[in-house]
């Protein structure tokens, strides 16, 4: 098969196409048919040296993927040979084949392309841990997203208004901040031109922000608990603005604030395995009667992967990055 490895550690053109076997299912996976598979932040970082693959997972890149399942392996009766899918890998998506447990394969929605459905797993898991399971996002709630033009964004603007939340987002330009909106934010702010703190607070009359999802750390976890609401929850998953922050204890404490921190690659198969079963029975059901649908930027081949990272790291995309297999 074709698949794309990381040379050594560098820029986007130490990704290279080189042939390899086809992997094969242990027990408890299966083998798919890569049609598409998502490009992730943590795909940039891994190409660079700072986001190693877990022990025993693939070297190849790659989050999540969709396709059709051609092999299984012992004891998988679910999902069944030829059955469509999207999966989330620990590794091994950038490729025209890939194993991944059968326990973290979802149905593709029937609804959406495998190129649409390559571009769910990554968030949506990511979203409904942090924002839904971990802060308990409510109905009638505000939810601020930081990034919100971002894979992590769009989907988590999706998923918030889906379930009957309050979305507020920043982003980097008008044209990103017109594209949340379109896609069902209340509000956007433009960091560039305005404190989001005060722009929070003035668009929920001096309340804030029940829920906020920070991809971004730094200088922005003080600066969440200022337009945090009484009792709110700060969801941190990434540190793009650094990977340290200094606060104030006071508030934190006088507004009973809940700060939780998570990645996902590392978590264990059991783990993932529960939280797709979460999101097959609680948002699955949704992409019919919501009609939830990606926001896709660009697609590229495989063989063009540098390019899909170029694209990642100029920031300038809206929405996911795609690549056909």
């Amino acid at each position: 098969m074709t698949a794309i490895e990381i040379r050594e550690p560098g820029p986007p053109q130490v990704l290279r196409a080189v042939r390899r076997p086809l992997p094969q299912p242990k027990a408890g996976e299966v083998l798919i048919r890569v049609a598409a598979a998502g490009v992730n932040r943590p795909d940039v970082l891994q190409r660079k040296g700072l986001y190693p693959a877990p022990p025993g997972a693939s070297d190849i890149p790659g989050l999540e993927v969709a396709g059709v399942v051609v092999a299984v392996g012992e004891g998988v009766t679910d999902p069944a040979l030829g059955a469509r899918v999207c999966a989330l890998l620990a590794g091994g998506g950038y490729a025209e084949y890939a194993t991944a447990p059968a326990v973290q394969c979802l149905p593709a929605p029937t609804q959406l392309s495998l190129e649409e459905a390559a571009a769910l797993p990554e968030t949506f898991f990511t979203v409904w841990f942090n924002v839904f399971e971990r802060a308990r996002l409510r109905s009638g709630e505000t939810l601020l997203v930081h990034g919100g033009a971002s894979g992590i964004g769009t989907s988590a603007i999706l998923l918030g208004k889906a379930f009957g939340a309050r979305l507020i987002v920043t982003a980097g330009t008008a044209a990103k901040c017109a594209a949340c909106r379109e896609l069902g934010a209340d509000h956007a702010i433009n960091y560039h031109e305005q404190d989001f703190v005060e722009a929070t607070l003035r668009a929920t009359d001096g309340r804030g922000a029940d829920v906020i999802l920070d991809m971004v750390g730094g200088d922005y976890v003080a600066r969440n608990i200022a337009a945090a609401a009484t009792n709110a929850r700060i969801a941190v998953i990434a540190h793009q603005g650094g990977a340290k922050a200094e606060i104030d204890l006071r508030p934190l404490m006088v507004k009973r604030l809940t700060i939780s921190a998570s990645t996902l690659r590392a978590q264990s198969v059991e783990s993932k395995g529960r939280l797709a079963a979460a999101l097959r029975q609680q948002v699955w059901p949704l992409f019919a009667t919501k009609r939830l649908k990606p926001l896709i930027h660009a697609r590229f081949p495989l063989a063009d992967a540098a390019s899909a990272h170029k694209l990642m790291e100029s920031d300038a995309h809206i929405g996911k990055i795609v690549l056909d297999a």
